[in-house]
This record gives C-alpha cells, structure tokens and sequence, in this order.
C-alpha cells in the first residue's frame, strides 16, 4: 500500500526514526497530489450517500423462513441488544464530555449510534406489528395472487406459513 501511494506521488519519506532497540521506521507525509487526493476522497465521503449493506438487512431478506412467533422473539433480542449497545455508548459519550472532548471529535462515534436508536425504534415498530397481526405472513390466497403476479418468485401455497 505505502508503495502504490509513493508511485502514485500521493506520499513520500519524511524522515527515518528509529525507537530504542526496534527495527527504523519511515515517516511519510502527503505530497501536495495527495493532499488535494484526499481532500476530494473526504468531501465525497461527507456528501454523498453510499449504500451499505448490514447482515440484518439479509436476515430481514429472509425473515420469511421462520414463523411470527419465533421472529418476534428473535426481533426482542436485537431490540434489548441495541439498547444495551446504547446505553454503554451514552455512558462513553457523556464521560468524554464530561473530561472536555468536544462533540466535533466524537461524531464518528455519534453517528451509529443515531443510526442504531432509529433501528431500534423500526425494530420495535416490528414487534408491536407483529403482535397486532398487521404484520403477517400472507394466507393461502394472498400466496395464490403472487403467483399469478409473479410466478418466478412466489413460493407455493404449501410453502407459507399459516
């Protein structure tokens, strides 16, 4: 990596230091190219939504493959799971600024976590509709529609959960 960076004149050596008896090391720098390279890399990353795909995105692909009962209980253990997730973050968050961190220095860390208290509440969105039934697996008929709708993708009557 360091290589292509120096080929590509993104970098270069700065100096060689050497800690006690450990092996010398080389301290690079930006050049100006990687300078400018990297300022438009982290604009980009600041602007532009990118999609990013999470394991419970493919597990909600599948949620189909076990029954209501089972996949509200598994949706409760995410559920308790995020909001212990969240409160050991809020307990770092306040104790960092409580010893002066600014807040500008922690939104990376900020960030999941505001990501992580919308899911929890979607989650719980789940759950509630998922015990109501307005969250439900399709009956027979609903099944016998997207077959005809969609034949390549609907599974059979037999396979739904009912």
């Amino acid at each position: 990596m360091v290589d292509s960076l120096q080929r590509a004149g993104l970098i270069e050596a700065q100096s060689t230091v050497r800690d006690g008896r450990r092996p010398e090391r080389t301290v690079y720098r930006l050049t100006d190219a990687g300078r400018a390279k990297f300022d438009g890399w982290l604009r980009d990353l600041l602007r532009t939504p990118a999609k990013e795909y999470t394991q419970f995105a493919a597990g909600l692909a599948f949620a189909a493959a076990v029954g209501t009962a089972e996949l509200a209980e598994l949706l409760e253990e995410r559920a308790r799971s995020i909001e212990a997730e969240l409160a050991e973050g809020r307990a770092i968050v306040d104790e960092l600024l409580a010893k002066g961190l600014p807040r500008l220095f922690m939104l990376e860390g900020e960030h999941p976590q505001v990501l992580r208290a919308a899911e929890l509440e979607w989650v719980r969105g789940l759950i509630r509709a998922l015990a109501d039934g307005s969250l439900a697996f399709p009956t027979a008929e609903a099944i016998a529609a997207l077959q005809k709708n969609f034949p390549d993708a609907a599974p059979s009557p037999a396979e739904a959960d009912t």
